[in-house]
């Protein structure tokens, strides 16, 4: 009988590993996509792959204050664009309170601050302090994003507190792709602009900007530098470990940020076609970003995904 049990044990040791299925309410996860373009590539991206591992994904665009909220709620499962230390404010509270978590830095190296046409930045307009005497020249205004975000949040407060003089300016709360086509036609006209720039972005390609220097921390240390967070809401890793083990492994570079959102921008891509496009390109990264991932049945996922894909 030991014989025979041993046998049994050594012949069980080459089968292959059985890997415990994702709960069904773990099938269908909810991403945030606050409309800019760079999120909407990196969730787009997401998103593929998990369908990919049969998944079910949603992607609903919410505004960065409605994200936070449906974080906090329940409602929302993840968010892979909370840029810090720009949303700080919003976002460390309930990280403190333990109402959402934050699963990993998905990108590192981005920048966020204001932003001028080069030849504004060689009149002078060089840091935040040189912003007020160039008022007649910028009509007096800061062009920003979608009213609510984090960035304008921090603008209104500096020309609330009259900091770096701004207190006579006007802020214009537009969108990304509005502000974009604002500064697309400064430029082109050869005016002077001055607006709320970051990066990645194929912005720093199609157009040719500088940052200002010296903002006194207005959006961080560093003059902007920044970090993309991954943000869940309560327990999503405990509750769905294999979808988990996918947010732990998921992270982006600024060069394929900027590749997806160029196809997005400027050749008119929908954000899934881009992705899949930067996908095919660029099959290794489902290597690392599946390392110990299954699919939702529990089998081996990088070949089920790569498969999927038609990678």
């Amino acid at each position: 009988m030991k014989k025979i049990a041993a046998t049994l044990l050594a012949s069980f040791a080459f089968l292959p590993q059985v890997h415990a299925a994702e709960p069904d309410q773990c099938r269908n996860p909810s991403f945030s996509d606050v409309g800019w373009t760079d999120i909407t590539a990196t969730t787009s991206a997401a998103s593929l792959v998990l369908e990919a591992l049969g998944y079910d994904p949603e992607v609903q665009v919410l505004s960065v204050a409605v994200t936070f909220e449906s974080l906090k709620q329940g409602d929302t499962d993840i968010f892979l664009g909370n840029w810090m230390p720009l949303q700080e404010p919003i976002q460390k509270p309930l990280v403190d309170a333990g109402e959402i978590e934050v699963v990993r830095p998905n990108l590192e190296g981005a920048l966020i601050g204001f932003a001028v046409p080069a030849a504004t930045y060689e009149a002078g307009l060089k840091t935040y302090g040189d912003i007020a005497r160039f008022k007649d020249q910028l009509d007096g205004k800061i062009y920003g994003i979608e009213s609510g975000s984090s960035a304008n949040t921090t603008i209104l407060e500096t020309i609330a507190n009259n900091g770096f003089d701004l207190g006579d300016f006007e802020l214009v709360e537009s969108s990304e792709q509005g502000m974009l086509a604002q500064v697309e036609r400064a430029i082109r006209a050869e005016d002077d602009i001055l607006f709320f720039g970051w990066r990645p972005h194929p912005m720093n390609v199609r157009y040719d900007i500088e940052y200002l220097t010296d903002g006194n921390n207005m959006f961080g240390p560093e003059d902007g530098a920044a970090t993309v967070l991954t943000n869940t809401r309560k327990g999503l890793s405990a509750d769905c470990p294999n979808l988990g083990k996918f947010l732990a492994n998921l992270s982006f570079t600024v060069e394929a940020e900027d590749v997806m959102m160029s196809y997005i921008l400027d050749e008119g891509m929908e954000g899934r076609e881009a992705a899949n496009r930067w996908l095919k390109d660029n099959p290794a990264v489902l290597e690392a970003w599946l390392d110990g991932v299954t699919t939702v049945d529990g089998e081996p996922g990088q070949a089920a995904a790569m498969a999927k894909l038609d990678l």
